[in-house]
């Protein structure tokens, strides 16, 4: 949000410029343009490597949560069958 900021802020700036002198000129205008964009690129310069670490965590996130899945299923299903084997035992000495 700061990037879009000084970018707004930036071009408002060149517009009272040109209000203050009435005529649209390069160097009346060119200092807030100027302003605009180091804040625009400073703004990308944060929030691209920001969405970069978001989306190799988010990712990360995923394989751990199906890793987990997979791992409760097969843990279930393993006590279900210990489970069952324990139960025939018990029937089976009766």
């Amino acid at each position: 949000f700061i990037g879009l900021f000084g970018t707004v802020w930036g071009i408002m700036i060149s517009f009272h410029g040109i209000g203050m002198k009435g005529a649209v000129s390069l160097a009346v205008v060119a200092p807030g343009i100027s302003e605009a964009l180091v804040a625009t690129a400073a703004g990308l310069a944060a929030a691209i490597p920001a969405v970069v670490a978001f989306n190799y965590f988010t990712q990360k996130i995923r394989v751990i949560e199906s890793e987990m899945r997979t791992f409760a299923s097969d843990f279930l299903n393993i006590v279900e069958r210990q489970v069952h084997s324990v139960i025939q035992a018990m029937g089976q000495e009766e």
